[in-house]
Formats: C-alpha cells, sequence, structure tokens
C-alpha cells in the first residue's frame, strides 16, 4: 500500500511541542502532478474578495501594497506576493493553485481547470463551524468585517462537490489523489482570535480539543477520499495537537506524518533579521515601540514604509508574512522537517530559493 505522507503545518504560541528534527534529502523526492489547498488567509490565493463579495463589503487585500512585490497587481492573497502554498508549488514544478471560488481578475475556471490543483483556503476561516460561534455570541457585535463561514467543514464540502470533475472511479481516484499534495492549514487560530473578543482565556482554552479533533477528522476524511499526500496546520500551538498527531499515526501506521514549523523560522527572522535581509524594526509595523505616543508614532511611520516597500518587513498588515518571510518559511519547511522519533519522513526534496 502506498505510503501517506500527512505534513503538519503547526505555529506554536499558547502551549510548545518539540519534535525532533529531520533532515530530507534528495532521494525521497516525490512527484506531484495536483496540489490542494484548505486553510486561512495564510493559504488563500484569490478565494477571500468572493466571500467578501457576498456581504458586499470591499476587501482591503484588493489594494496596494498587496501583489506589487511579485505579481504586479493584487491577486487576492494576504501578501505582497507569493505565500508559503505558492513557493511549494514552485519547488514541485505544478502551477499556483487557483482559488475555488474564483480568480478576482479573470473568469472562473472549469471543474476541469482544477486538476493541477486548487485552494479552497479563505481568509479568516475557522476549524470550527459558524454554528458553534454563533451559539456563544462570538464575534463581538463591532466587527466590522463579516464573520466567515467557509470554516474546514464548508471547504471539505467545497473539495467534495469538485471531486467528480477530477476522478470518478474508485482506482481513478486513487490514482489521482494519490499523486496529490494536500495541505490542510493553518487553522485554529481564527478560532481562538474571533473567541477572545467574547471568552476569557480559560474559557478559550477549553475549546483547543475541539479545534484538534475537527483537524483530525478533515484528515480522516481526506484520506477516505483518497489522499495519500497533505498538510495539515494547527496555528496557535497546542499539546493536544500532539495528541492527535499520535492517535492518526496510530490508526495509520502506513502513513508519514510530517511536522512543517511555523513558529521556529518566524521567530529566527525577528531575532536575527538581518541574516535574511529584512530591517531591523521587524515588529515595529506591528507592534510598535516603548510608550504609548511612541508607539502610536512608530506605527504610523512604519505603515508608511510599509506600504512603499514591505519587502523589508516580515510581517504585511500586521498580521500576515511578506514574501520575504513567506520564502524563509516555505524554504525551511523544504529542507527540514520536525517530526516525533517514531514517525516516518517523506519530504518535498531540497529546496533552491
Amino acid at each position: 500500500m502506498r505510503g501517506v505522507t500527512l505534513a503538519i503545518c503547526a505555529l506554536v504560541v499558547l502551549l510548545s511541542s518539540s519534535p525532533e528534527p529531520a533532515t530530507c534529502s534528495s532521494s525521497v523526492h516525490r512527484r506531484y502532478h495536483s496540489i490542494f489547498s484548505f486553510g486561512d488567509s495564510f493559504a488563500d490565493t484569490g478565494n477571500n474578495p468572493a466571500v467578501f463579495a457576498w456581504h458586499s463589503v470591499f476587501d482591503p487585500v484588493m489594494r496596494p501594497p498587496y501583489g506589487s512585490t511579485f505579481f504586479g497587481r493584487p491577486t487576492g492573497r494576504n501578501c505582497d506576493g507569493r505565500l508559503i502554498l505558492d513557493f511549494i508549488a514552485e519547488r514541485l514544478e505544478l502551477p499556483y493553485a487557483l482559488p475555488y471560488l474564483g480568480p478576482p481578475f479573470a473568469a472562473s475556471p472549469s471543474p476541469a481547470g482544477f486538476r493541477q490543483g486548487a485552494s479552497f483556503a479563505v481568509g479568516a476561516a475557522t476549524a470550527l463551524d459558524v454554528k458553534f460561534f454563533r451559539e456563544r455570541g462570538i464575534p463581538a457585535p463591532r466587527s466590522k468585517f463579516p464573520f466567515n463561514t467557509a470554516s474546514l467543514g464548508v471547504q471539505l464540502e467545497w473539495f467534495a462537490t469538485l471531486k467528480p470533475s477530477l476522478c470518478r472511479t474508485t482506482q481513478e481516484c486513487k490514482e489521482f489523489l494519490g499523486g496529490s499534495l494536500f495541505l490542510v492549514g493553518e487553522f485554529g487560530v481564527n478560532d481562538y482570535h474571533f473567541s477572545f473578543q467574547r471568552k476569557s482565556v480559560r474559557e478559550v482554552r477549553s475549546y483547543v480539543p475541539r479545534v484538534v479533533r475537527k483537524i483530525s477528522m478533515a484528515v480522516e476524511r481526506l484520506m477516505e477520499h483518497g489522499a495519500t499526500s497533505g498538510a495539515r496546520g494547527d496555528p496557535v500551538g497546542m499539546l493536544a495537537a500532539g495528541a492527535g498527531l499520535e492517535e492518526l499515526r496510530g490508526k495509520h501506521p502506513h502513513a508519514s506524518i510530517i511536522y512543517a514549523d511555523f513558529f521556529s523560522p518566524v521567530m529566527e527572522m525577528v531575532e536575527s533579521p538581518r541574516k535574511f535581509g529584512l530591517r531591523e524594526d521587524v515588529l515595529t509595523v506591528c507592534c510598535g515601540g516603548p510608550g504609548r505616543n511612541k508607539r502610536q508614532r512608530l506605527l504610523r511611520r512604519s505603515a508608511r514604509d510599509h506600504v512603499r516597500q514591505p519587502v523589508g518587513f516580515p510581517v504585511l498588515g500586521r498580521r500576515h508574512f511578506t514574501e520575504a518571510a513567506n520564502r524563509r518559511i516555505a524554504a525551511g519547511w523544504l529542507t527540514s522537517n520536525r517530526r516525533s522519533s517514531d514517525a516516518r519522513v517523506a519530504c518535498p526534496g531540497p529546496e533552491s530559493y
């Protein structure tokens, strides 16, 4: 039976896990003919403007400096250029994953046009369904942005709808999806972010097991569809995620589950910005400086510089990575994956950025 590769993308913030590092070599290089992505703004290649349009709200990512560094225009990505997903696609010699809801500057492709990949990710997507939040009065009524209803479950439904155009018979799906790379994540950060508007830290912590179970169930569903290579993302890192990984490994001993780390490369950029060609004040645009008035002045000044030259910063719009940061993170994922000692590792191969 062909081994399953599940890449686990984790941004460790609340709690941390420290899996052992494993270095990949070209001998385990795999070729994929398509790439499918689920997640939030970190993997959204253009779905977000469509969701905003449903609510008759203009999406801020459709104006500069978004898209200015690489594409020369906004593309619906929450970035000045390419996402981590785009760099992975380039390394695997695949086209950029098309947004499932349709690119903002062209007609939506036919279902058959997604045979080389699609992104179902939508900015601000949650792992848990919208019903969970509405029952708890989340988000706060004052929120100026539409609450995203394109949760992980909805994105899986979109994939199920698309699947018949990709393959029909069990054998055909096994062959097609077996040669596709699936990325699931990141997920969870928006669940917590929205919840903090109305709930205490203690209560939000109680949501973590629900989020982990939801993500694990999504991975299971993709495997039932026939996926043999995938990526799962758990943003606000938690010990419960480690338990979720071990449970998946126990259920699927044939699987090779890869842990791809957000936290370490980001911290490295913050601690040693010059090493990566970044400005020394890398955090000013998101966090300002000491003192209330000084912080506000620094934020205003940094925001102006940020718009003129986002490439010198790791963060765009105070919460999303720039192309420079995404390049670094992707390079790290493509050369060294972090995993638990009992996991077998299969990596895309050495990076070339």
